[in-house]
C-alpha cells in the first residue's frame, strides 16, 4: 500500500488581499494537476448547464433576412430578442 503524498504547498497565495490573482510561476505551475486526476472535479465540470434536449425537441440554426425596423424593435428589449421572436412567430402562426 503506497501512503498518499502531502500536497505541497504553494510557496505565496495565489489571490492577493485584494481578490487578484498574482502572475503564476514555473513552481505554481509543477504544483498544479491534470483535470483528469480530480475526479470530482471532473464530475462536477460535467454538470455544468442544462441537459441536452431531446433531438425532437432542439430547436434549428436558420438563416432569416428582416427588415432593418423589425430587427430594431426585436433588440429593443434587450438580450433574450430571438426567443422573443419565436414566441411572435408562434403566436402568428397559431402554435
Amino acid at each position: 500500500m503506497t501512503a498518499k503524498k502531502k500536497p505541497i504547498a504553494s510557496p505565496e497565495p495565489l489571490i492577493d488581499e485584494d481578490g487578484e490573482v498574482r502572475e503564476l510561476t514555473a513552481e505554481d505551475f509543477a504544483l498544479f494537476k491534470p483535470t483528469a486526476d480530480i475526479p470530482e472535479l471532473v464530475d462536477l465540470l460535467r454538470r455544468q448547464g442544462r441537459p441536452a434536449l431531446p433531438e425532437a425537441n432542439r430547436k434549428t440554426r436558420v438563416t432569416l433576412y428582416l427588415d432593418p425596423d423589425v430587427l430594431a424593435r426585436l433588440k429593443a428589449d434587450g438580450k433574450g430578442w430571438q426567443t422573443r421572436a419565436n414566441a411572435a412567430l408562434r403566436r402568428a402562426l397559431g402554435l
